[in-house]
């Protein structure tokens, strides 16, 4: 009998483009921490750990070339030598900034995806961005995954999913890995030729994914001659969640096979489900840190480093805030205030509010309880016709309406919209950041027949259940873009600077990126910017 494990995982899909919802379909996953359940048969008696450093050697020497077998890894050593960082942030970041530690960095694509009306017209775009990893041994498996700092699992889908969904991904072939091994979803190791009787249920707003466990070693990049051993300086042994089932919504849409999730350990079945976790234990010498850089159009190359961080990449000094209830799970901060110009947002005036990091989200998502207050506050009228078009008073000509309703609003003035957070850290958003690109033709109230064309604020309505909380902001790409984050797993810190775009790297380009100057919700911004201005406050 198979047992299932439910984790619910929360992805939020709004798909009205009115101005009193969200402005395009969006998707967000924020993995709430696993409850595990009683086996429904006695625990199997735990294997031994596999000597994974003989079985390379052995590999390899299959392969004519064995190396000599490295020093066996001092555990509690290298947890004496984290709980030293932890002890001493401020010497830990020094000593990082001071260097130019060794890097293991993947470039992440950007995909569109057309969300259609029902005249199946595009009326928006959904994004998501991705990299390469590859898993097992001698012969590594490639699989592009979205590394989500929302969630706490590497997901890849298993050869055992025959449906059409999975057909489209590349999928885990366990026979092919001479290392893997079978665990249990508490990550006992199960003797050879033992498989679980428990399997994981993820559920999503828009699918659902079911799998099993196996422990293989995965490694950041595309697979090569010098790096098929799964040994290299972006691997990491690890349990994972083979997925023998995944809906068509929305695994089918996007080129992406799977999900490795860099959520804090609260959020996974088990500490040996953490990617960055165990590559972290297994590698003391390494910096505990992970850093997110996202370029500014679809021309740029975004990236993900592990290890430090790539200072070039920031416009300034990196300033540091703690982890707000670390127990959760999630790289989330404590907001003291909203402000919007100088007006201060009543929701989050007591010190209440949170924001969490989600490298999976493409949009701002604020607390619907907000959301009115926030749109009014953050408008921008761009031309207004109390009687009609005409040249008489109150009216607008037919040029001045033509030419104000292709203003890319993102290119217009407005207000400030800031984030104080704890350490005196502002985060500050401007029109580019926050506005939808074209402008909203709406009424005006008391005014019969008036209209006016206004631009409108881009922002995804959350209403999340507790531990979360429902005052609780979701800062996407917009954020992720305009600053260059830097996430430390041992002090359990965020880190922000504002990111240097102006020696941005061309990239591979976006996938079903939009046709020029497109004015769709979900668009590329247009024209470069060159200045680096300091929208970040620190105290």
């Amino acid at each position: 009998m198979t047992t299932f494990l439910k984790i619910s995982v929360l992805i939020f899909s709004v798909y009205g483009l009115d101005a009193s919802a969200s402005d395009a379909d969006e998707s967000s996953l924020l993995a709430k921490p696993p409850i595990p359940v009683k086996p429904t048969e006695a625990p199997p008696t735990p294997a031994s750990a596999p000597d994974v450093a003989s079985a390379l050697a052995a590999l390899m020497a299959q392969r004519g070339s064995a190396p000599a077998p490295p020093a066996p890894v001092d555990i509690a050593a290298d947890l004496a030598v984290l709980k030293e960082k932890a002890s001493k942030p401020e010497a830990a970041q020094s000593e990082s900034e001071a260097l130019d530690p060794e890097l293991a960095t993947v470039q992440i694509r950007k995909q569109y995806v057309p969300v259609l009306d029902k005249e199946g017209k595009t009326s928006a775009y959904k994004t998501a961005y991705f990299g390469n990893i590859h898993i097992g041994a001698p012969t590594a498996q490639d699989f592009t995954v979205v590394f989500d700092t929302g969630s706490a699992h590497l997901v890849v889908p298993s050869v055992r999913c025959e449906s059409e969904t999975c057909k489209k991904h590349s999928r885990y072939n366990s026979s092919k890995s001479e290392i893997h091994q079978n665990v249990e979803h508490d990550g006992t190791l199960l003797p050879p030729g033992e498989l679980s009787k428990n399997q994981v249920s993820i559920t999503f707003g828009t699918g659902v994914v079911k799998g099993s466990f196996t422990q293989d070693n995965a490694c950041l990049g595309k697979s090569s001659a010098e790096a098929t051993m799964g040994s290299g300086l972006g691997c990491s042994r690890v349990n994972m969640v083979v997925a023998e089932h995944m809906s068509e919504s929305p695994f089918s849409l996007f080129h992406f096979d799977g999900i490795l999730g860099l959520g804090l350990e609260a959020l996974a079945l088990s500490p040996t489900f953490s990617f960055f976790g165990q590559m972290v234990n297994q590698r003391p010498s390494m910096q505990p840190r992970f850093a997110v850089f996202l370029a500014r159009t679809d021309q740029g190359e975004s990236s993900i480093s592990f290890g430090g961080f790539e200072k070039s990449k920031a416009a300034g000094d990196v300033t540091w805030v703690d982890v707000a209830k670390p127990e959760l799970g999630y790289w989330q901060v404590q907001i003291k205030r909203v402000r919007i110009g100088d007006v201060v947002l009543d929701e989050c005036a007591d010190g209440s509010c949170h924001a969490i990091f989600d490298t999976g989200t493409s949009l701002l998502g604020a607390p619907r309880q907000a959301l009115k207050s926030m749109h009014a506050l953050l408008q921008r009228d761009q031309i207004t016709a109390l009687n009609g078009i005409g040249d008489g008073e109150g009216q607008v000509s037919e040029d001045a309406m033509a030419e104000a309703s292709t203003r890319d609003c993102r290119e217009q003035e407005g207000s400030k919209l800031i984030f104080e957070m704890a350490s005196g850290v502002d985060l500050q958003l401007e029109p580019e950041d926050y506005f939808r690109p074209k402008p909203f033709n709406m009424t005006v109230p008391e005014h019969d027949g008036a209209w006016k064309l206004t631009c409108r604020s881009l922002l995804l309505p959350l209403d999340l259940p507790e531990p979360i909380g429902a005052k609780t902001f979701i800062l996407g790409e917009p954020v992720l873009r305009k600053y260059y984050t830097v996430y430390d797993w041992s002090t359990r810190q965020v880190g922000f600077a504002l990111a240097d775009h102006s020696m941005d790297v061309s990239g591979e380009g976006a996938i079903g990126a939009p046709e020029q100057n497109s004015m769709l919700p979900g668009a590329p911004l247009r024209a470069p910017r060159r200045d680096v201005e300091a929208p970040m406050i620190a105290v």
